[in-house]
């Protein structure tokens, strides 16, 4: 496969663009430097709006304040390692806004270090840039499409190059720029070999409660060290936790999180990975209504002491707007809706499959649907 996909964040980006800087931030190699790109015409790496903090050239010109000019927009690449970049971009806003328009993109650090001041505050929009979902795929995706997302990710390279050769050597790549380049690059960490060994043995738990004493045990390490270190990994965009929901008529676990991969591809073949790739959909939802509408989003689980369980909750200012349910098969749906229904102000539950069956319960408590059939029934982007 060897086609260009449409980013879901152009049309915001596009709209914020004209009052204030906007910031791209994201997983390493999701696309931040292609997508910027499409907002210049003949948009490549050689045009003189573009400006990479890693190109000797481009970081002299920043440097010595040097606007490329004529250039209504500039994209600024890996500035933020650029100590004194803040304050540089709050001159150049400032100074040239709104004749200049600034989209900045970089890695992890962008994110970690845009909050550690406020000179910026009011001046910019921050999006986060998730992997390809179904809907950017194709517009009226199938079954077959989520089968494909689901076996290469939704990286770009692995996805579009559709190879086990090369979806092998690409993720043993990340990983290793990840943990030696990242992680050296945010934090002062001296326990790397042991950051490896925590990322071996996190696919065989995604899915269930992440036990951070299970964790510790087999690594030989304190508990606080395995948190720091999953919060680590958070940062740098190679996993997320979500909480568990306590609405309150039922007993609710309240401690453990469930734990996801950016790159479902990392995660076990069969119902965990499937499972993954629901958790990643759900949460690039969340992220873009959050970065484009403002609304507080979040994504949880539901669990009681009994064991009930339903995969997901999705909620809005703290008020829930669906759940929804994994299943490999295009089963019945399982007596833990019905329970939770009841006893939930949840308004919509779903229960999302790899078929082509779409159904309501006999109770109507649930709609059983396919995972792409499900995308386009809440406008996923």
């Amino acid at each position: 496969m060897d086609r260009r996909v449409d980013r879901y964040l152009a049309l915001p980006v596009k709209e914020d663009l004209s009052r204030k800087m906007v910031f791209v931030g994201g997983p390493r190699q999701v696309g931040k430097t292609t997508f910027a790109l499409t907002f210049l015409r003949d948009g490549h790496t050689r045009h003189p709006a573009y400006l990479n903090w890693d190109f000797p050239e481009h970081r002299r010109s920043v440097l010595r304040a040097e606007l490329p000019p004529r250039e209504p927009l500039v994209i600024l690449d890996e500035v933020h390692k650029y100590a004194r970049w803040r304050n540089l971009l709050k001159g150049w806003f400032d100074r040239y806004g709104p004749e200049v328009r600034f989209l900045v993109t970089g890695s992890a650090r962008l994110d970690h270090y845009r909050k550690g001041g406020d000179s910026l505050q009011g001046r910019y929009h921050y999006f986060r840039l998730h992997p390809f979902s179904l809907r950017e795929v194709r517009s009226r995706p199938s079954a077959s499409d989520a089968r494909d997302l689901l076996r290469w990710g939704g990286f770009p390279e692995p996805f579009l190059g559709q190879s086990d050769r090369l979806w092998r050597r690409w993720q043993a790549e990340r990983l290793q720029r990840v943990v030696h380049e990242d992680l050296r690059d945010l934090e002062r960490v001296r326990e790397v070999s042991l950051i490896e060994l925590l990322l071996e043995a996190l696919p065989s738990r995604v899915g269930s409660p992440l036990s951070v004493q299970s964790l510790r045990e087999d690594l030989g390490v304190s508990h606080e060290a395995v948190e720091r270190w999953l919060t680590i990994l958070e940062n740098l965009y190679v996993c997320f936790r979500i909480p568990p929901y306590g609405a309150p008529r039922i007993r609710a676990v309240r401690k453990e999180r469930k734990l996801y991969f950016w790159d479902w591809s990392q995660a076990p073949e069969g119902g965990a990975r499937f499972e993954n790739l629901v958790a990643s959909q759900l949460l690039k939802y969340c992220h873009f209504v959050e970065d484009s509408e403002g609304y507080r989003m979040e994504l949880r689980f539901l669990r009681d002491t009994d064991r009930r369980e339903v995969d997901f909750v999705v909620l809005r200012d703290r008020r829930p707007l669906f759940a929804v349910e994994c299943k490999s098969g295009e089963r019945q749906v399982p007596a833990a809706i019905e329970y939770f229904r009841r006893r939930t102000p949840i308004p919509r539950f779903f229960q999302v499959h790899l078929g082509e069956k779409d159904f309501g319960s006999a109770e109507r408590t649930a709609r059983v649907l396919p995972f792409h059939a499900f995308c386009e029934e809440t406008e996923m982007p």
